[in-house]
C-alpha cells in the first residue's frame, strides 16, 4: 500500500507530518483535513510503539523524527551540553504518551469526520488519541 503525496514535493510532505504529528503528540488531538489525518495517524502510531519500547534506540529515533521549534532553536545556540534540553515532544511521547498504551496493541489513533471546510469544501477531520 502506498501514501498519499497531499500535492506536495518530498521535503515539504515530511515537513508538514512531522509538523502535525508533533503537534497531535504535544495537544492530544489535531483538526486538519482527512487525506491529511490518514497519513499524520500513520506516523503517529509508529512514534507511539517507539514510546513504548523505551529504550535509548527508541527515544533518539523518536527524536529525530519529531521537532520542537523553540527546543532546535536552543539546540543551535548552544554553547556547551547543559544548554541542550530534550524536546518536549519527545518527552511528551514518552512519560506521558506512550504509559497510557502499554497494555494496547495498535489502534492508538481516532479519526472523528467533521464535515466540509467552507471555502473550498474539503472534507475536514478531527484525529485524536483513543482514551
Amino acid at each position: 500500500m502506498g501514501y498519499r503525496k497531499l500535492q506536495r514535493t518530498k521535503s515539504q510532505r515530511k515537513a508538514l507530518l512531522r509538523d502535525l504529528t508533533t503537534n497531535l503528540i504535544l495537544n492530544g488531538k489535531i483538526q486538519t483535513t482527512e487525506a491529511r489525518a490518514k497519513e499524520v495517524r500513520r506516523q503517529a502510531e509508529k512514534m507511539i510503539t517507539l514510546g513504548k519500547r523505551g529504550d535509548l534506540a527508541a527515544r533518539r529515533l523518536a527524536a529525530t523524527y519529531l521537532r520542537d521549534v523553540e527546543d532546535e532553536n536552543k539546540i543551535k545556540n548552544a554553547t556547551n551540553a547543559e544548554d541542550i534540553v530534550e524536546q518536549k515532544a519527545v518527552k511528551t511521547l514518552f512519560s506521558d504518551v506512550a504509559p497510557r498504551f502499554k497494555s494496547r496493541n495498535g489502534g492508538y489513533t481516532r479519526i472523528y469526520k467533521l464535515g466540509q471546510r467552507r471555502g473550498d469544501a474539503a472534507p475536514m477531520a478531527l484525529l485524536e488519541f483513543v482514551d
